[in-house]
């Protein structure tokens, strides 16, 4: 978005990094959890490019802004390491699989509306995600429960989340606001996650930098508006404001900015426009594209994709169906990721000039245990779908609870789910040949005709 005026004394190239991000970018399924997981795993155990508590940090500023927190989080570490342009890579690498994946998905769901070895593959995918998630809470959990204190704000954060259906973007507030006044009042309640492990290869004081300053915020914040409007003019100039094309991009333009919470908030209001007020799809058809973008990597709100190409290719003007369906998910796919890129690249240099401020440590140390519990209720949530086939909801005295129906169960995903847990905590294989073998369990059992 902009030239970097600092560049790190990086031990890392940027082509050894861009393959890494390709490589993550591959084992980006099962949601925020699992894509959290993956590059925890990755960037701070195995290559040790980045320290432990300054992951958190990043962490826990992605999970301040609207949008897909993994995949800022991705874009904030590629700009730590390499700057601008190390951000852009991170953060588009992030996405380009789950991109190129739902695009012919889309394609193979409109052409023939039966994607029987395709979904089995994916049922076989969901379950290993499970495992996944629950390495992740355990993982993330060590390192940032440093004391009760924050071990019961993990808790609170859960329970906020699964029993009584308080929104995110309460809990993340409710938790930083609890370390700051711990900090003020109790200060030896808190305690920073430590850095604990081999020492990374890139120390904190080799790290990209910029100074912020009033000219460079605004040349990021012309760069990335033009950048995000550009395409919806030329869109609205050249089909009409009433075409599909300049609906879906303003309609999705301003779902990118409300998405606090991940994609799971939001998504009851897209589902709620797209088929009632604009009808680009069915409600049976939302259900199946949420589905196909659960088990496609990169981030949930993919879905949003399946929903444009669906409505262009059934609403295409003077265009090609297919024309018209490609160049509609490219736009909504464009608008809705610039934003995360636009956030990211603007706060980074304040969120490091404030990374020494006690306060602001403290804060963030209750969102990093806080986040814990939020891994944990979205790992739950995927269980729940993933595990069985029906879902009890109980909504009395205050809960707003999802439970699995044990009567139920989904046979296949039950015994995955088992392998994928033996693979990763027994023998510790990698995420990436774990995926591998449930993908295949799970295309045999379609083929043998089990219900997947």
């Amino acid at each position: 978005m902009t030239s970097d005026p600092v560049s790190p004394p990086a031990p890392v190239s940027m082509r050894a990094a861009t393959r890494a991000w390709f490589l993550i970018s591959l084992q980006t399924f099962g949601g925020p959890a699992g894509q959290i997981a993956v590059m925890q795993r990755t960037l701070v155990e195995e290559k040790r490019w980045i320290g432990q508590r300054r992951f958190l940090h990043a962490m826990n500023y992605s999970m301040l802004l609207p949008g897909p927190e993994a995949q800022q989080l991705a874009t904030y570490v590629g700009w730590l390491m390499h700057g601008t342009r190390g951000g852009l890579v991170a953060g588009g690498l992030f996405v380009l699989p789950g991109v190129v994946a739902l695009l012919v998905l889309s394609a193979v769901y409109v052409a023939w509306g039966d994607t029987t070895a395709v979904t089995a593959v994916f049922a076989g995918l969901a379950p290993a995600v499970v495992a996944i998630v629950v390495q992740a809470v355990t993982r993330v959990g060590k390192r940032a429960l440093t004391s009760r204190v924050l071990l019961g704000i993990a808790v609170a954060a859960f329970a906020a989340l699964a029993l009584f259906g308080v929104p995110f973007p309460v809990v993340v507030a409710g938790a930083g606001v609890l370390g700051w006044v711990l900090h003020r009042r109790r200060p030896t309640s808190l305690a920073e996650a430590p850095d604990d492990g081999p020492a990374p290869l890139i120390p904190d004081d080799a790290l990209h930098t910029e100074r912020p300053s009033a000219r460079r915020t605004l040349r990021v914040l012309v760069v990335g508006l033009l950048a995000w409007g550009v395409p919806i003019a030329a869109v609205a100039l050249l089909t009409g404001t009433d075409s599909v094309f300049t609906q879906q991009g303003l309609f999705f333009s301003g779902a990118a900015v409300v998405t606090f919470g991940g994609a799971y908030a939001v998504l009851a209001y897209v589902a709620q426009q797209a088929v009632g007020v604009y009808g680009w799809l069915a409600p049976g058809e939302m259900v199946r594209g949420l589905a196909l973008a659960e088990t496609t990597p990169g981030p949930l709100i993919m879905v949003v994709q399946f929903v444009a190409f669906l409505g262009a290719h059934r609403d295409p003007g003077g265009l090609d169906p297919w024309v018209a369906a490609v160049l509609a998910s490219l736009l909504v796919t464009w608008v809705t990721f610039v934003p995360s890129f636009l956030f990211v690249l603007l706060g980074a240099p304040y969120m490091e000039r404030l990374r020494g401020n006690r306060s602001l440590s403290a804060a963030l140390t209750g969102i990093t245990a806080a986040v814990v519990g939020v891994i944990a209720n979205l790992g739950l949530y995927f269980a729940v779908h993933t595990l069985v086939t029906d879902v009890v909801t109980v909504d009395r005295w205050g809960l707003a609870l999802q439970l699995p129906d044990l009567g139920t169960p989904r046979w296949v995903a039950l015994a995955i789910a088992c392998v994928a847990a033996v693979l990763l905590f027994r023998l510790r294989w990698s995420v990436l040949r774990t995926l591998g073998v449930c993908a295949v369990l799970g295309l045999a059992a379609g083929l043998a005709g089990l219900p997947v």
